[in-house]
Order: C-alpha cells, then sequence, then structure tokens
C-alpha cells in the first residue's frame, strides 16, 4: 500500500513535467495530494458515478472520463500546492494519469 502511494506521487509529478498548467509545489505536497486523490477516488468519486450513471450509459463509459478529471481537479482544491489551472487540464492530466498508474502498477489489474 505504501508503495502505491509513492507510485502515485511519481505519476503526479510526472505530470506536472507534461503539462504546463499542472503544478505540485515539492515532493511533500505530492505525496499529500496523492493521499488525497485516493480519498476522494474512495468517498467521492463512487457517488458521482452513481449520480451520472444514466449519462454514462448513454455515453458508453466515456463520462467516467470527465468524472476521473473532476476528482483530479477537486483534490487539487484540497490540496494547497496542488494547482491545475482549468478542468481540460485536469480532464487531459486524469487521462494520462490513467495510463501511467496501469504502466507502473502491472499487478493491480
Amino acid at each position: 500500500m505504501l508503495l502505491k502511494w509513492i507510485i502515485g506521487a511519481v505519476c503526479l509529478y510526472i505530470l506536472t513535467l507534461i503539462f504546463p498548467g499542472f503544478h505540485i509545489e515539492g515532493v511533500v505536497t505530492a505525496l499529500v495530494a496523492a493521499a488525497v486523490l485516493g480519498l476522494v477516488n474512495l468517498v467521492v468519486k463512487p457517488l458521482l458515478h452513481l449520480i451520472s450513471l444514466p449519462i454514462t450509459i448513454l455515453t458508453l463509459g466515456l463520462f467516467s472520463l470527465v468524472i476521473n478529471g473532476f476528482s483530479l481537479y477537486l483534490a487539487s482544491w484540497i490540496v494547497p500546492g496542488f494547482e491545475i489551472s482549468n478542468f481540460f487540464t485536469a480532464f487531459f492530466a486524469a487521462l494520462v494519469l490513467s495510463v501511467l498508474n496501469a504502466l507502473l502498477r502491472p499487478g493491480d489489474n
């Protein structure tokens, strides 16, 4: 579990290198942001999926990408020193974050 948390923080830091509107102040902020993102994904994300189930079905699951972007944007609102310039940056960063997590955590599949 500790390794997953550290990998999540590394993935968030990699996003700062890819997206100009994505900023994390330091290592501690990246670790806190990874923890908060995990909590947001644990608590808020399932509720959003339940509420948006009809539109998710209509879009054949693509609306889940919007929910992932919102979860990442919400985590940036909560953690000081973790900033995302706009929702579109959060949306594309969440997409890349999903790919990075899949590559760096192959045992979770």
